[in-house]
């Protein structure tokens, strides 16, 4: 078993208040998973994505070699494929809405359509909902080209290309959770795939925990900086929730708990998970739901209320973006393969296979979380229930100065409360619950008790 030491220290509490440093695990099942991430294989999968000419989600839908739906009908036949070693619990199949011109960048009635795989949790009692998406769309300069090639190579061939690895290797594995893997359609026509299938979720009562949202994630150089790295890769939250904001807001003030929304505690759960399990890696957190001028699939789950983020390389090279191939003063323009770095890529993915297996495999997050704050004190007193689902081993509680954007301690304890002695006023606090095998939940960030 390989052992890791993290910055963050890891203290047990007990009856004796016995404080030591600890050295924290990697689960060898998911320390397997990912290390099954295949380059060739992520490399394969793009070279057919592009094989189809076009995905522009205006293109044909006829063409059994070329366009959007013979895309679509490839990643199901592989979804279907992984289907048949996974026990009858992961099944697929193409989500589709009749579209009609909307005046903007649809001028058409189109089927838009997207390719969901869903692998089946074990407990039936457990009905969370893990999400990985990548858009299987792409297009040229003019966004209405459903015609002319567009190869799309890293956007968002990349993407989809994970969620595709994701599905291979997770299918061959149980979890007490479901997670779903999706491939959009629509993006680059204004999130149409993303928004259908949020609204879809909210409607019907969907329990997704955890939206990891993937969009530009297999090059490592930028264009006019001419920055390389592939050391590096961003997370995108959202600080503010989008969903119910003005019934939040007296909430959030109340507590100072401005960069503790769902999404940012995603995002640092996506950053301590990733970096456990994949070497050579920095997950960069970004205080921004997105980039500037630009959008993704992210988007109409936060607006949903669901926890959504956004992966993306760390240096975007535009000139192999939104862009026809062509060559204009000695500069190659164009999302084309060789452009990518697959090695990077594989390293992306495998952030996403160890953050989605964690929560998969970890229990239920704590329930009615609270901190006391009846009286003046410099302990901090916190009290919560038991998850809904899944085998507890204990709970952590996270802590961190108000100014650090890092968790910096992980308390252990096996009780359902604590009194600890540092101020609630000078700390932020969390809780989560972990599992037999150390698999953590998502942090639950205190209410006040009382109300």
């Amino acid at each position: 078993m390989r052992k890791i030491f993290y910055s963050l220290i890891l203290i047990t509490i007990s009856t004796t208040a016995i404080y030591s440093q600890t050295i924290i695990d990697r689960d060898p099942e998911i320390a397997a998973m990912a290390k099954e991430v295949s380059a060739d294989s992520l490399h394969s999968y793009i070279k057919t994505l592009v094989g189809f000419g076009t995905r522009n989600t205006l293109s044909t839908q006829t063409n059994p070699n070329r366009g959007i739906g013979a895309a679509r009908k490839w990643v199901l036949k592989k979804f279907n494929e992984f289907a048949a070693s996974s026990n009858s619990r992961l099944t697929a199949f193409i989500d589709t809405v009749t579209y009609h011109p909307d005046g903007k960048r649809v001028d058409s009635t189109i089927i838009l359509g997207n390719v969901v795989a869903t692998l089946k949790g074990t407990d039936p009692n457990d009905h969370r909902i893990f999400l990985i998406s990548g858009h299987l769309d792409n297009m040229r300069t003019h966004v209405m080209d459903r015609v002319n090639d567009a190869p799309g190579a890293n956007d968002d061939g990349s993407g989809s290309a994970a969620v595709i690895e994701c599905a291979r290797i997770m299918s061959k594995h149980s979890f007490p959770a479901t997670v779903i893997f999706v491939t959009v359609s629509g993006e680059e026509q204004g999130l149409l795939g993303a928004y259908y299938m949020a609204k879809k979720a909210k409607k019907e009562g969907w329990d997704i925990e955890a939206v990891l949202n993937n969009d530009i994630m297999g090059s490592n150089n930028s264009s006019e900086t001419n920055i390389i790295d592939n050391t590096r890769i961003r997370v995108f939250s959202e600080g503010i929730p989008a969903y119910e904001t003005e019934k939040q807001a007296k909430h959030i003030r109340a507590l100072g708990i401005e960069n503790d929304g769902k999404a940012r505690q995603l995002a640092r759960y996506v950053k301590e998970i990733g970096e456990r399990y994949v070497d050579n890696i920095q997950i960069v957190m970004i205080y921004r739901n997105d980039r500037f001028l630009r959008g993704g699939d992210h988007l109409p789950y936060v607006e949903n209320g669901f926890a959504a983020v956004r992966m993306t390389e760390m240096n975007e090279n535009y000139y192999h973006q939104h862009q026809d191939v062509r060559k204009e003063n000695g500069i190659q323009y164009g999302d084309l393969p060789e452009f990518m770095d697959f090695e990077y890529l594989r390293k992306n993915t495998a952030i996403n296979l160890a953050n989605l297996s964690n929560l998969a495999k970890a229990p239920a997050m704590p329930q009615n979380v609270t901190v006391e704050v009846k009286k003046l004190s410099n302990y901090t007193s916190l009290h919560w229930d038991k998850p809904a689902t899944g085998n507890v081993k204990g709970y952590y509680i996270l802590m961190r100065e108000t100014t650090s954007a890092f968790w910096q301690k992980k308390i252990f304890t096996a009780d359902t409360k604590a009194d600890l002695p540092y101020s609630k006023d000078n700390y932020f606090f969390a809780v989560q619950s972990v599992g037999e095998s150390g698999n953590e939940s998502l942090p639950v960030v205190p209410g006040i008790a009382g109300r």
